[in-house]
């Protein structure tokens, strides 16, 4: 029965637009964090980056490198968009655009880690098989078809996403609007807009519209009577959400989804009036169902599962970061911090203050004094660097950090030496001092 469902062939026309969309949207992603500088100044100009733990050996090509890497993703996306060479092209690009986000966390986005997931799964979908450039030179691979469960992973996909967006939002300072209006306190010098930002009313509406939106959206675009009025909310939501927030391709992306939720045949009679809109609903089962069901189950229970993980985790994740990354926790706090780093040299005791400004670039700054995975890192550097210099010696910490405007409170226990510990991605650290009392 579920064989039937899953191998059921539709129509793809929704999906052959998806690809035409989403390759474009590679394209500009890729070539627009050049010439926005955005690759000059997160993977260029600073002199190592603060990757992924576990991944250190994901570091930017040297000089121009990037410059070079971030064109060729853009090329594997407009490939992607032609259809050309399809499989490999969005293979390479999903290796490509994977590699980078793990090799950086100082401009740590969801939609980066959406951007790596959704690349993942388009490598199993026929996507090429009609309008491409492949279909143009093998026609024997042309359809008109696709088996149900191509759409429905992408719906899955999202309904995880929105979802514990939603949840992650039922929290005090976002309940009482008081991290809506910090946010919007930095926006006040818009122009037209940036007094009407800073209206209450208006922070109440973003804040529990935010809420209804993500935890309904899905489920109201399944639902034929409110689709076209969920379409349209969606429409104002993210043209605001890019307006305001300047957040790149997502809001583009997160429309183009839409496609799979309204009728196959209203899909194809305005994208691709020249198809053949497939209705015969055939089921084929293929030789490599099997392993297909079974990589999709492990990877939805994953994602289903890596957004839970900071409940088993001790304190509060908004203060501990522990379980913060790759769990759907969209603009939920703003965090500024005061850290001050300095070894001591374990032979002569001297100590040697800390110059970030010789290391580190603006925006690892940032992340230096906020973010106790990144102030790990970074021990583990400066240790390494001094050995170098022929010293061993340990790193202490002096960190004050204020989240969401509260008052500043130590968040790294000054007494450990933080380059001599172990870092466990699935334990809570001992030496992130409390959040509730300092």
């Amino acid at each position: 029965m579920l064989n039937n469902w899953l191998f059921k062939h539709i129509d793809n026309s929704a999906l052959i637009i998806f690809r035409i969309i989403f390759g474009g949207l590679c394209f500009l992603e890729s070539v627009g964090a050049i010439f926005t500088g955005w690759v000059k100044r997160t993977l260029v100009e600073p002199d190592f980056t603060f990757n992924f733990i576990g991944f250190e050996f994901l570091q930017p090509i040297p000089g121009n490198g990037m410059y070079y890497y971030y064109a060729i993703m853009g090329v594997f996306g407009l490939l992607v968009m032609v259809g050309y060479k399809y499989r490999f092209s969005i293979f390479a690009f999903a290796i490509m655009w994977s590699a980078t986000y793990l090799m950086q966390k100082s401009s740590y986005n969801n939609h980066y880690y959406l951007l790596m997931l959704l690349s993942g799964i388009m490598v199993f979908l026929p996507a090429y098989k009609y309008a491409s450039v492949d279909a143009k030179l093998k026609p024997e691979i042309k359809s008109y078809s696709m088996p149900q469960w191509c759409r429905w992973v992408i719906i899955l996909q999202l309904f995880i996403v929105y979802t514990y967006a939603s949840v992650a939002k039922f929290y005090p300072d976002w309940l009482d609007t008081s991290v809506i209006e910090l946010m919007m306190k930095g926006k006040e010098d818009y122009i037209l807009v940036g007094d009407f930002l800073q209206q209450k009313w208006l922070h109440y509406m973003l804040a529990y519209g935010g809420i209804l939106f993500d935890g309904l959206i899905i489920p109201l675009l399944l639902f034929k009577p409110t689709r076209k009025y969920a379409f349209i909310g969606s429409i104002f939501f993210h043209l605001f959400n890019s307006f305001i927030f300047q957040i790149g391709i997502f809001p583009y992306l997160a429309l183009a989804f839409s496609l799979f939720f309204f009728p196959a045949e209203k899909i194809q009679k305005l994208f691709l009036k020249k198809k053949p809109f497939y209705s015969l609903n055939e089921i084929t089962i293929p030789n490599l169902k099997t392993p297909l069901i079974i990589v999709f189950s492990i990877y939805f229970i994953i994602q289903i599962g890596l957004p839970l993980r900071h409940h088993f985790i001790e304190d509060d994740v908004l203060w501990t970061e522990e379980g913060h990354r790759l769990s759907w926790r969209m603009m939920l706090r703003l965090k500024s911090g005061q850290t001050s780093y300095w070894v001591e040299n374990k032979e002569s005791g001297k100590r040697t203050y800390i110059d970030l400004n010789n290391y580190l670039s603006t925006k690892q700054k940032r992340s230096a004094s906020t973010k106790p995975d990144v102030i790990w890192q970074f021990a583990q550097r400066l240790k390494q660097d001094f050995k170098n210099q022929g010293q061993d010696v340990a790193v202490y910490i002096n960190s004050k950090v204020s989240v969401n405007g509260k008052p500043y409170k130590t968040l790294i226990n000054p007494d450990i030496d933080i380059a001599n510990v172990e870092w466990d991605a699935l334990k809570h650290s001992h030496w992130i001092l409390p959040s509730k009392e300092n």
